[in-house]
């Protein structure tokens, strides 16, 4: 069975004030290791997408640009490994 190389698939939205997504993607793709990312929305909403397998690490820094909400970590490796039988 293949293991994924970024096990978790990370999702969430950031509330704040004058939010740069570029600015949060180019922190998340230099400091923590994963794919997969999106990071859309405006300066007062993010919404966002990254596979990778420091989820906490993520959280940790979103936290820091507003309030995060609508968390969702999912673990690909078991929910493949759930799906094959």
């Amino acid at each position: 069975m293949e293991e994924t190389e970024y096990r978790y698939d990370t999702q969430l939205l950031i509330e704040g004030i004058d939010l740069d997504e570029d600015e949060i993607h180019d922190y998340l793709m230099n400091e923590i290791p994963g794919d997969c990312l999106i990071v859309v929305g405006d300066e007062e909403l993010i919404k966002l997408h990254y596979h990778t397998n420091t989820p906490w690490k993520v959280l940790e820094y979103c936290r820091t640009k507003g309030e995060i909400f609508d968390i969702v970590v999912e673990d690909m490796d078991r929910q493949s490994r759930g799906l094959q039988g």
